[in-house]
C-alpha cells in the first residue's frame, strides 16, 4: 500500500489526513538533548550520520507520524560552498558574510558541495533502512531567497534587511548569489533523493519579506528552477514548497512553480486557504505551534478546525512553522490523537 504522505501528494482525499511536524527532531524532546549532548554541538550532529539518523528516528517511534525529516540544517550549503558557519548558544546561527564580489568569487562552484555534504547523504542512507516500512523519508533545502539572507547578513535578521540592501545596491551580485544557491540548491537536493529521499520540502522562511516582482524573481523563479530540474532528472518526485508568509501570493503559487504541494503558516486562515489555495492541489498546515505549547481544549478545537476546513480536498496535517523547544510532548500526542479521532 503506497505510503499516506505520497498519496497525498498525489492529489489523493483521504479520510485522515497524514501527520508530520516540522522541527519534529528537536528540542522539545528530552532523548534528542541527551543525543545532542552526546554529538557535543548541534553541527557535530547534523555531520554524524548514525546519530542524526538517531534524532530523525526518535519522533517517529515515540508518535508514530507518517513522515520523517532529514535532520540537518539549512545553513549546510552555504558552509559547502565555503562559508564559515557557526553557532553561537543561545543567539544561533553565525557565518562569513558574501557582501562584495571578491566574497562571492572565494566561494567554491555549486558542484564542489558533496565532499562536505557527504555525511549527510549516509543519513539519508540509514533512515531509508531504517524507517518503518509506512512511513515516508522527506529531504529538504533552504530556498535560495532564505539561504542568501542569512549569507549577507552573516546571521538571521528581524526584517532580512542587509539582503534586501545588497538587492538595491548591487543587484548583479545578489543575483549571482541566488543563482549559485539555486544550483547548489538542485545539486544537493537530488543526491539527497538518489540516497533515498522520497520527497523534497523548500523551505522559504523569509519569502513573505519579498514584495511584488521581487517575490516572482527571488522566491517563485528559484523555486521554478529548483523543482522542473528536480523533476527532470527524477521524474515523479513530489515536491513541497513552504513560501512563509507569502499571504496573498499563496494563491497559484504551486502551479507558477510546479510543486506538488504548499505548506502553509498559521498566519492564513485554513478556511481562506481551503478555499483559494487548495483548489490547486495538495496542502500541508497549519496549526499555530503555540497550542504544543500552551495545550488544552484550545488545541483540540484549534486541530479540529485545520482538519474541517481542509477535509474536502487532499491535506497533510502540520504545524504553521516549526514547533518550539518549550513544546510539551504530551501536546504533540494529543494534536495526533485529535487529528485521528475527527
Amino acid at each position: 500500500m503506497t505510503k499516506l504522505l505520497l498519496r497525498a501528494l498525489a492529489g489523493e482525499t483521504l479520510p485522515v489526513p497524514p501527520i508530520w511536524m516540522m522541527r519534529q527532531a528537536g528540542r522539545y524532546l528530552p532523548e534528542y538533548r541527551a543525543t545532542r549532548a552526546e554529538a557535543g554541538d548541534f553541527l557535530s550532529l547534523c555531520y554524524n550520520p548514525e546519530l542524526a539518523a538517531e534524532v530523525t528516528l526518535q519522533p517517529i517511534r515515540r508518535y508514530g507520524f507518517d513522515a520523517a525529516i532529514l535532520f540537518a540544517d539549512i545553513l549546510l550549503v552555504p558552509q559547502a560552498l565555503g562559508a564559515d558557519l557557526w553557532f553561537v548558544t543561545g543567539e544561533g546561527p553565525r557565518l562569513s558574510t558574501i557582501t562584495s564580489a571578491a566574497d562571492f568569487d572565494a566561494l567554491k562552484p555549486a558542484g564542489a558541495i558533496h565532499e562536505t555534504l557527504a555525511p549527510i547523504y549516509e543519513t539519508v542512507r540509514i533512515l531509508s533502512r531504517e524507517l518503518p516500512a509506512e512511513t515516508a523519508l522527506i529531504g529538504f533545502a533552504g530556498a535560495p531567497w532564505t539561504v542568501a539572507t542569512y549569507m549577507i547578513a552573516g546571521r538571521g535578521t528581524p526584517d532580512q534587511g542587509p539582503a534586501h540592501a545588497l538587492k538595491a545596491e548591487n543587484r548583479a551580485l545578489f543575483e549571482a548569489l541566488i543563482d549559485r544557491i539555486t544550483e547548489a540548491t538542485i545539486d544537493y537536493l537530488s543526491k539527497q533523493v538518489e540516497a533515498g529521499a522520497e520527497v523534497v520540502k523548500i523551505f522559504d522562511s523569509w519569502a513573505g519579506s519579498l514584495e511584488g516582482e521581487d517575490f516572482d524573481r527571488y522566491a517563485l523563479e528559484p523555486a521554478k528552477r529548483i523543482i522542473s530540474e528536480l523533476k527532470a532528472r527524477h521524474p515523479g518526485l513530489p515536491v513541497i514548497a513552504f513560501p512563509r508568509e507569502a499571504g496573498e501570493r499563496y494563491i497559484g503559487f504551486a502551479k507558477a512553480t510546479g510543486a506538488d504541494c504548499v505548506a502553509l503558516d498559521n498566519s492564513v486562515s485554513p478556511e481562506w486557504a481551503a478555499e483559494h489555495v487548495q483548489v490547486d492541489g495538495c496542502v500541508q498546515g497549519n496549526l499555530d505551534p503555540k497550542h504544543m505549547v500552551t495545550g488544552g481544549q484550545a488545541l483540540v478545537d484549534a486541530t479540529r478546525r485545520v482538519v474541517e476546513a481542509f477535509r474536502g480536498g487532499p491535506h497533510i496535517f502540520n504545524l504553521g512553522h516549526g514547533i518550539t523547544p518549550d513544546a510539551d510532548p504530551e501536546n504533540v500526542q494529543l494534536m495526533i490523537d485529535t487529528v485521528r479521532r475527527v
